[in-house]
């Protein structure tokens, strides 16, 4: 029996599954659907009904004080964002308005998985937000490294991140945890292609591009929407380090991430970014083979086009590290007229999620501060609780609530959000039809160079090497298969396997 063929029927078998503890919510209800947010149908926004989901996310949100729960290790800097092309035929967003129109940005690059002090020669995804302070308010790019993640439901993210984080038992982290969970997910075949690639250590900040990894919409004055996704394009190049080269790094910095961000700028070799975006109409949006609006899928360029819109300029250091990094909060919420978020997931999870660790770890009153505050002067009635400073205006004071005879809401239409029709949808819990879970991870592993591909096989066994549990082994082994036959196969053979294995 060939090997393909022993492995593709190995793919048909299961494994016996121990006797499993029932999970409960906090208030000891039983959970019907620990993978699956409750959705308006089965492609529309998440509801804020799901009790579950975010009495899970917010628990989670609070598991670390002050340190951030991800991100936790991170770089940033200033400087201005230029349009390069008028883009207000799709979106009344600001910064995309007219040629030249220059928009203060801040910027803060991170590890995910990592804790602040660690290194930043890790193999992790790395962060990239980017936050633009527009006359209209301030309005977040929130995304990675890598154009894709390792879910696709909000209400998997505080499970997946406590298997990368550190044992609660040993303190360490442990691919036994991770691969245990993935093994589960075989979504997150795409992400752990790429992540284990090359591309998973970037040689710095600087040299790596940016994805906002969701989908959000656009809408223009008439009210007429598109799905839009953003992608950052390094004008320094994309240049990563081997492991090999990483553990060389390591060994003479490993704070170099951040050390050369901080030089380039301070010696005038500014970093810039040029960015584009990749428009679907709202019409197409079911037209391919997969799910545009699942985080674990990218767009690909040669069916979605790719737009260049402007470029960033980095060209500020901060002047002091805690008020304007280690404070600075974003959030794919932050959003300005002509901008809303997609019925994606993962992202609709985000947008209760972020909003609501900042204010656990910096403070009811973060948005005051200087570096996250807009430009402009904020009136509104949020105030009070600790360190407040909004809302100043004495004379006034007593007028804290509207409607009201002192304040009034503009009759601009378009600052009211956009219309959507939903018609006969169905609220439950359920996973979407497109997963197509494998396909764009094995276009990525023939993407590679022979050389990238064989660094990508001895990573992988690198770390699923450590699994004790064979079974584990054997189902990833199965995921990477199904995405490419090639790529299953060297695999199996770098941890050891034979064709009897996948016979028994």
């Amino acid at each position: 029996m060939s090997k393909p063929l022993c492995i593709a029927l190995f793919l048909l078998l299961g494994f016996g599954l121990q006797a499993q503890e029932v999970l409960r919510s906090n208030t000891g209800a039983p959970v019907g659907d620990n993978q699956n947010s409750k959705t308006v149908g089965e492609y529309g926004p998440v509801l804020l009904e799901d009790i579950y989901l975010i009495e899970k996310l917010a628990a989670f949100d609070r598991e670390r004080i002050p340190e951030r729960v991800v991100h936790a290790r991170g770089a940033g800097a200033f400087g201005y964002f230029e349009a390069s092309k008028d883009m207000s035929e799709y979106t009344l967003a600001a910064p995309f308005q007219k040629v030249g129109q220059k928009t203060e940005v801040a910027v803060r690059f991170s590890t995910v998985i990592h804790g602040k002090g660690s290194p930043e020669t890790a193999r992790d995804p790395r962060g990239f937000a980017v936050k633009f302070y527009t006359e209209m308010g301030n309005y977040d790019i929130v995304g990675n490294n890598l154009p894709v993640f390792f879910i696709r439901d909000a209400i998997k993210f505080p499970d997946m991140v406590h298997s990368l984080k550190p044992s609660p038992v040993t303190n360490k982290q442990d691919p036994n945890r991770f691969f245990d969970f993935f093994s589960h997910i075989p979504e997150s075949t795409h992400m752990l292609t790429r992540l284990y690639s090359d591309y998973g250590i970037p040689k710095g900040y600087q040299y790596m591009n940016g994805s906002s990894v969701h989908g959000f919409k656009w809408i223009n004055k008439k009210g007429e929407m598109v799905y839009v996704k953003y992608t950052w394009v390094s004008k320094q190049g994309e240049k990563n380090l081997t492991v090999k080269e990483a553990a060389e790094q390591q060994a003479k910095d490993w704070q170099h991430a951040t050390v050369s961000l901080f030089t380039d700028i301070k010696e005038g070799r500014y970093p810039a970014w040029d960015l584009y975006v990749q428009i679907i109409k709202a019409e197409d949006i079911h037209s391919f083979d997969f799910w545009p609006l699942d985080a674990t899928k990218h767009w690909p360029e040669d069916k979605i086009e790719m737009i260049k819109i402007g470029t960033m300029y980095l060209n500020k250091n901060p002047r002091n590290y805690f008020q304007e990094v280690e404070s600075i909060a974003f959030s794919p919420g932050s959003l300005i007229p002509g901008v809303e978020p997609s019925e994606d997931k993962l992202l609709q999870g985000r947008l209760f999620s972020y909003f609501d660790t900042h204010r656990h770890r910096l403070g009811p009153n973060y948005l005051q501060s200087e570096v996250n505050r807009p430009k402009m002067q904020v009136d509104n009635y949020n105030s009070d609780s600790y360190a407040s400073s909004r809302n100043q205006n004495f004379e006034n004071a007593d007028v804290n609530y509207q409607p009201s005879s002192r304040a009034q809401l503009t009759d601009d239409n378009q600052y009211r959000a956009n219309q959507q029709m939903i018609k006969q949808a169905k609220i439950g819990q359920k996973k979407i039809s497109k997963t197509n879970d494998f396909a764009q991870a094995g276009e990525f592993y023939r993407s590679l160079s022979k050389q990238d591909q064989k660094n990508l096989i001895s990573n992988l066994a690198g770390d699923l090497g450590q699994v004790k549990d064979k079974n584990i082994q054997k189902t990833m082994i199965g995921y990477f298969y199904k995405a490419d036959a090639e790529y299953g196969m060297r695999l199996a053979k770098a941890l050891g396997f034979s064709q009897k294995d996948f016979m028994k």
